[in-house]
């Protein structure tokens, strides 16, 4: 090959790098922007949905017309797949009022899009059992994007129609993704009788990769009616 030939070839190879660069970036800006667009724009209308909800007269048990549950009882029925169910604030990370999300019934890739979603078959908020709710790092609004920064004893609040519940943050770890053991009743023991009621938050480690999880643990510390106002961890005393 002469070398008008290596010129031509190297100016030709450079411009091809250049074109794959671009299109490497418009993709990475849509994966993040875009998606996070979406997923703003799902909450929003979740959010609407679920307080609307929530307005609505509390729903009587079955045979007992006219009485209404204790608002510090957990739910006794799983919620509708798809649909959202509570909100998640965790104060140490600046997840708090309208940057509060909402949580869905399942963790299907399109349950996911739309913000956190709750492991079908787990405990509901409140239970005896593990409570395990997943949620996206990078994209998709990136809910669990920096719950890495979360501390033992960090508060974490689950929100439902009558009541607050504040975990508290017991434990951090990186685990594989085929560890499924975290999700167990009683974690790490499938077998094991279920004694306290724990909430997991899982998501993929490190950011921008899938090849770990990141596992957050928390256990029940209080479940307060929401006629009595805002739990201690969302009015500034120990957040």
């Amino acid at each position: 090959m002469t070398a008008d030939g290596v010129r031509t070839f190297l100016r030709g190879l450079g411009q091809t790098l250049i074109t794959l660069g671009v299109v490497v970036l418009l993709f990475c800006a849509y994966e993040v922007y875009f998606t996070n667009v979406y997923t703003n724009n799902q909450q929003h209308q979740a959010r609407d949905e679920i307080q609307s909800q929530w307005a609505q007269p509390a729903p009587t048990p079955s045979g007992r017309p006219g009485t209404k549950p204790s608002a510090t009882t957990p739910a006794s029925a799983p919620p509708a797949m798809g649909k959202g169910f509570a909100l998640i604030w965790m104060p140490r990370i600046g997840m708090v009022n309208g940057k509060a999300k909402v949580v869905f019934e399942g963790v299907d890739h399109e349950d996911l899009k739309r913000g956190p979603g709750h492991y079908p078959g787990t405990a509901l908020p409140g239970e005896v059992g593990n409570m395990v709710i997943s949620g996206h790092r990078t994209t998709y609004g990136a809910p669990f994007n920096r719950i890495d920064e979360l501390r033992d004893g960090d508060a974490i609040v689950l929100e439902t129609r009558d009541t607050w519940f504040t975990y508290r943050m017991v434990r951090q770890q990186i685990v594989k993704p085929t560890t499924v053991e975290v999700t167990y009743p009683v974690p790490g023991n499938r077998d094991a009788t279920p004694t306290k009621k724990l909430l997991t938050l899982t998501t993929c480690n490190p950011k921008y990769s899938a090849k770990q999880r990141l596992v957050v643990t928390a256990e029940l510390q209080s479940a307060l009616p929401k006629s009595a106002g805002n739990p201690p961890a969302l009015s500034g005393q120990g957040a």
